[in-house]
């Protein structure tokens, strides 16, 4: 079974990380989820990138603040799609990671989301595994569909409630 790699770089990323791993789990797509660092343990991201392809991973969602290594060494060392969140941290506001990861060099792609946009990581992953063939990447897409359909409902309903209530009385309940 296709499974997606959450990785990052210290558990103070886990708040974060966790919000891919809630939108996997409502697609009922498995993961493994990690804590390795770039730059305290090259050999064991080293390792696990290169075994992810045999161990199912298709995707793999890298978050990394800062000095934003985390994706493009996975990007480097893995055949797949990887999938960058940049963090937030006290220094830059998430910027330098952004940054970092919009500007990979030629032939080492990561795709980036805002920062701090885990939901939207794990959603593009579910997207990318739902376009493969099988059974499986056929009940992915039905549940996205799904999906965007109850988002769009939840706008219907708020907008219905506001055309009601006006502005004014649209936080009263």
């Amino acid at each position: 079974m296709a499974k997606v790699g959450i990785v990052m770089g210290s558990d103070s990323d886990i708040k974060v990380m966790s919000k891919a791993a809630e939108v996997l789990d409502g697609f009922e797509i498995e993961y493994d989820m990690q804590i390795i660092s770039a730059h305290r343990e090259p050999d064991e991201l080293i390792e696990w990138c290169r075994k992810a392809r045999e161990n199912d991973i298709r995707v793999i969602i890298a978050g990394a603040g800062m000095a934003a290594a985390l994706p493009g060494m996975c990007a480097a060392l893995f055949e797949g799609p990887v999938i960058g969140v940049p963090l937030s941290a006290k220094v830059l506001d998430g910027m330098d990671a952004l940054y970092s990861m919009l500007q990979m060099p030629p032939g080492v792609p990561v795709a980036t989301v805002a920062i701090d946009g885990a939901k939207n990581a794990g959603i593009l992953a579910a997207q990318i595994l739902a376009s493969g063939d099988g059974a499986e990447a056929e009940k992915t897409a039905e549940k996205l569909a799904t999906y965007k359909k109850e988002m769009k409902e939840g706008v219907m309903e708020k907008n219905a409630r506001l055309q009601k209530t006006g502005y004014k009385g649209y936080g009263e309940k």
